[in-house]
């Protein structure tokens, strides 16, 4: 890139407003004020040809990336955004305008939640990786994955598979669809995990395929699941690439998987459609062994695997 580090971080800064918070981004570290609730707290990291290539995102793809699968975790906790801080490994042939476009990608999306730029880091690598910190305040008790019942109906917002399917269609050297569209620019459900805090048992964002993060919850609640594959909220478009059983292993998603009391659901319903949100429901946990999910009916159901980093090694 041919420029210092300082004068790296200070064009990056230029596309976030001034963080009102009384010490933000040129200390040693931010300093906060304490939040009325508690602190909901993550971290996620985008790395180069594991998360994404630069021959398929733009800078502005990757930049709202590394934001939103933050974001979607805090979404998944009931959590209202606060903070974040970045840390950017950048390739030393990086071109500034890549910098700049992935600051205009992750501001764009920084502004639209209303959580500021607090803090980074900026080093060289070989690959370009972002790490992002980032806080949220909790008004009610936290959705957690340890929550579920049995007898609570499962949920999950959106459509699912899509992000998966635009995997395969860049893979195959398309450069346009709606599901590339959702695998470069997912929408963290940040409007839709503050509603459902004040009705959830249990939740997580569906990131590594809704068959494998199904289980995650099962397993933490101590509970079995029945799923209803024709229940699933699929495009035509991924129901004729994938099917059913290909959108349950579909990682990335980034929708919210839900577990509602049943005493709850109808008022849950009622305050989704109000606010234009999305939701379907899928099944319902159970009393079975911890993490075993059946078809609805009880019938047996042979689960795809979902995405793990150390057995798959994917690459765009």
């Amino acid at each position: 890139m041919g420029q210092g580090e300082f004068s790296l971080i200070e064009r990056f800064l230029s596309h976030f407003p001034r963080a009102k918070v009384q010490v933000g981004p040129g200390d040693d570290c931010a300093v906060l004020a304490p939040g009325k609730g508690a602190q909901c707290v993550t971290i996620d990291a985008l790395v180069e040809d594991v998360h994404f290539t630069r021959a398929h995102f733009t800078p502005e793809d990757i930049g709202h990336k590394a934001l939103a699968v933050n974001l979607s975790d805090l979404a998944a906790m009931g959590a209202r955004p606060r903070w974040f801080l970045c840390a950017l490994a950048l390739p030393r042939e990086l071109p500034r305008r890549a910098l700049l476009g992935l600051a205009r990608g992750m501001s764009a999306l920084a502004e639209e939640h209303g959580i500021a730029l607090v803090g980074g880091n900026f080093t060289s690598a070989r690959e370009l990786s972002i790490t992002i910190t980032a806080a949220g305040e909790l008004r009610t008790s936290p959705i957690t994955r340890s929550g579920g019942r049995p007898g609570d109906v499962l949920y999950v917002s959106g459509t699912l598979g899509e992000a998966r399917l635009g995997l395969l269609h860049l893979q195959e050297g398309r450069r346009r669809s709606s599901a590339i569209l959702r695998q470069k620019r997912p929408r963290p459900r940040v409007a839709l995990g503050l509603l459902a805090a004040r009705f959830a048992s249990a939740g997580l964002d569906i990131s590594d395929g809704l068959a494998q993060d199904l289980g995650h919850l099962c397993r933490a609640s101590g509970t079995g699941a029945e799923l209803g594959l024709s229940l699933l909220p699929l495009s035509p478009a991924v129901r004729a690439a994938l099917g059913p059983q290909g959108a349950l292993a579909g990682g990335e998603d980034y929708e919210l998987l839900l577990a509602i009391p049943p005493s709850r659901t109808s008022a849950f319903e009622r305050a989704c459609g109000r606010a234009g949100e999305r939701v379907t429901r899928i099944g319902q946990l159970t009393g079975g062994p911890p993490g075993l999910i059946r078809e609805l009916g009880g019938r047996s159901l042979r689960l795809p695997a979902g995405f793990d980093h150390f057995r798959n090694g994917r690459t765009d």
